[in-house]
């Protein structure tokens, strides 16, 4: 009772993870601060995931223009795809080692690069090294933003902002096709890639001069006390809750030096001083999110992130193929049904969010206040109807030639399913392993990019060797199969986490050392 809690009405919540003395600890900024740094990541996040999706309701004029089939340019996204999971590789560790700041603004200023090349891009070669490069450079926005959450909020109101994050990650994705058929329309398929690039550069400014770091030398875990004293590390009793205790012993704590407020200048500069003077860790960072493959628990989150999304890949693919095919629609008519989508995008983010965060805390509350990772895991049971069920209005009732409507909401049930998969998935790799979150969520987003890569590259084969109806019908089953497995997650999913304490630990002990831990 002597730690740190919530106010208002939440007193009963312990802050977690606890907030250091320093005024520029980014869990103790101020909630205007708290709210800019927040834009500022849904700035980043709405201007390259619209520069990824932009293309999708415009295959068709890019295919009769340049003579590339709807296999090669899928194709090409499937390595982007590939590419985004990867390239955290890099990024991640650059970010975490030397500031977030940085990477966020090379990452965006690049991607504007890109949809400055795509229009001239004449053969298949060509288009595949633009679609890798672009992946690559804007890789961030898959693992980067999550971790750039948890620098500034803590875990009982983490929920709703990674359902924002994934309200603008999965929304720009539906958002852009919207606009994209009607730039087409009006001004060729030519300015919807030069129109991206200009999103991309007012995205580049509003970063610069308003996106401050939230990189902070982190060295201890838990939860400090409030009374008097020199919070000392012992052995965790459960490291994997990353308790901390308060020696008995511990001597008065000597007096701070007063705190000197960061200029703007300083809070913009584009490295931190506490940044480069960090132990050099990048080796470690680079090989241990292949090392986490070995975490049964984070290896799933990968599992559950990528199956869900193969749904939202899929939809991409065959938007084209069913709505300008079977129904007769335009280029700007496909991309206004992605309407429907963001509709779904929207309720989902909710749900996940705001209800999320009320549901794991009631649960938490039942549990004798504490919250596991599993709680969340719950708010995937109605994926079990509503992934087959979307699967099967999309794509057999095409088959069947349905009224288009039916297209139109199977496209929101699915956009739905797939924002519940983005959100809970990468909030229970958060709860379960926080301190090594920011090198946890690159796993998570290698299995999710690994297995969407593949999705792509073989969805037109799939759809043209077994028709429409024989291929979501298969689809539907699979998607079925695949939200089953949460229960084993819900009933397991803690003696697997219990069974990795002490490797957990371990890793743990090495980021408390370079203080980077979260």
């Amino acid at each position: 009772m002597h730690v740190q809690h919530a106010a208002g009405g939440q007193r009963d919540i312990v802050l977690v993870p606890a907030p250091s003395a320093d005024p520029d600890d980014p869990l103790n900024w101020s909630p205007r601060r708290k709210t800019l740094s927040t834009v500022c990541m849904c700035v980043y996040t709405l201007m390259v995931g619209i520069a990824s999706a932009a293309i999708y309701s415009i295959l068709e004029p890019i295919s009769e223009d340049t003579g590339l089939t709807l296999n090669d340019l899928n194709q090409g996204t499937g390595y982007m795809f590939l590419f985004f999971g990867w390239g955290c590789l890099v990024w991640q560790p650059l970010a975490l080692q030397y500031g977030k700041r940085p990477i966020y603004l090379l990452s965006i200023l690049a991607t504007m690069a890109t949809q400055l090349w795509a229009p001239y891009t004449k053969s298949n070669g060509q288009w595949i090294a633009n679609k890798i490069i672009q992946g690559f450079v804007g890789a961030p926005i898959e693992s980067l933003c999550e971790i750039s959450v948890t620098d500034i909020h803590f875990t009982h109101e983490r929920g709703r902002y990674i359902g924002l994050y994934a309200l603008l990650l999965a929304g720009s994705n539906f958002f852009a096709p919207i606009i994209a058929g009607f730039i087409n329309d009006g001004q060729g398929w030519q300015w919807v890639l030069y129109w991206c690039a200009i999103f991309c550069a007012i995205g580049f400014i509003f970063l610069f001069f308003f996106m401050e770091e939230t990189n902070f030398v982190r060295h201890t875990i838990g939860t400090p006390t409030l009374t008097p004293g020199i919070t000392t590390p012992s052995s965790p009793t459960d490291p994997e809750k990353g308790v901390l205790t308060s020696s008995p012993l511990s001597s008065p704590a000597p007096p701070s030096p007063p705190h000197k407020p960061k200029t703007y200048f300083s809070k913009i500069a584009l490295f931190q001083a506490s940044d480069l003077h960090k132990p050099n860790e990048l080796l470690a960072m680079i090989t241990r999110p292949l090392i986490f493959l070995t975490f049964p628990v984070i290896l799933y989150a990968g599992f559950s992130y990528g199956s869900n999304l193969v749904w939202f890949n899929v939809l991409n693919a065959t938007a084209s193929l069913i709505l300008s095919g079977t129904y007769n629609f335009s280029a700007s008519m496909v991309g206004l049904s992605y309407v429907s989508p963001l509709i779904g995008v929207a309720i989902g983010s909710v749900y996940t969010g705001l209800f999320g965060d009320y549901f794991v805390i009631r649960k938490a509350r039942r549990n004798g206040g504490i919250l596991e990772s599993e709680h969340r895991l719950w708010l995937f049971l109605p994926s079990l109807i509503l992934i087959p069920g979307g699967l099967i209005l999309w794509g057999v009732g095409a088959a069947h030639h349905v009224h288009w409507f039916g297209a139109v909401f199977a496209m929101c049930i699915l956009a739905l399913t797939n924002t519940i998969g983005l959100q809970l998935s990468i909030a229970y790799c958060i709860d379960s392993y926080r301190a090594l979150s920011g090198e946890a969520i690159i796993t998570v987003i290698l299995v999710r990019n690994t297995m969407n890569f593949a999705i792509g590259y073989g969805i037109t084969p799939w759809v043209t060797d077994m028709g429409l109806q024989n291929c979501f019908i298969t689809a539907a089953f699979v998607g079925m199969a695949q939200v089953t497995t949460v229960a084993v997650m819900i009933r397991y999913g803690k003696t697997l986490r219990r069974k990795s304490v002490e490797r957990y630990g371990k890793y743990v002990e090495e980021m408390a050392k370079s203080g980077m831990v979260h």
